[in-house]
């Protein structure tokens, strides 16, 4: 695992335990790649609760209730489905806190409105607004969920 996602867990970690809060992931395009950076840290069971790997549809509607209608219409790689995500995990976990990301990490799978590269990140505090953002990553696939896994850690600390 990276060092610099390492830290950035680690990083997390001090704040979500200092606050008292655990925080849930819910993961696509990473594959549980950011539960693995938090997990890599000793003690993060006390701010962990858990993560949802939800590679697809059906796991995306049966484990964080995102509507199927939301997937008909926008796709699973959408803000929709990505605040759906994060809304689930929050509803499904004990978590304070949750990030969900979708997204397109090559090499294929990607089309002229939602090339590879592109990733919807959304986090969310129990009782405050969810937010979300877009990304275009260039690069490969591990390069794409690396710096997916960097961002998403990074908006959990914002």
């Amino acid at each position: 695992m990276d060092n610099e996602i390492i830290e950035l867990a680690r990083q997390l970690g001090k704040v979500l335990k200092e606050q008292g809060m655990k925080i849930a992931t819910a993961e696509s395009c990473t594959g549980g790649g950011i539960a693995q950076a938090i997990t890599e840290i000793p003690g993060s069971s006390a701010w962990f609760d858990r993560g949802f790997v939800t590679y697809s549809n059906a796991a995306k509607l049966q484990m964080l209730q995102v509507k199927q209608s939301t997937l008909d219409e926008f796709g699973a790689v959408s803000e929709q489905v990505a605040i759906e995500m994060v809304e689930g995990a929050l509803m499904n976990s004990n978590a304070d806190l949750a990030v969900s990301v979708t997204g397109i990490a090559g090499p294929d799978g990607g089309s002229k409105q939602k090339p590879v590269g592109t990733v919807y990140i959304a986090w969310k505090k129990r009782g405050e607004k969810t937010q979300f953002r877009k990304w275009g990553f260039a690069g490969n696939r591990v390069s794409v969920r690396k710096k997916t896994i960097q961002k998403a850690l990074i908006q959990c600390l914002n």
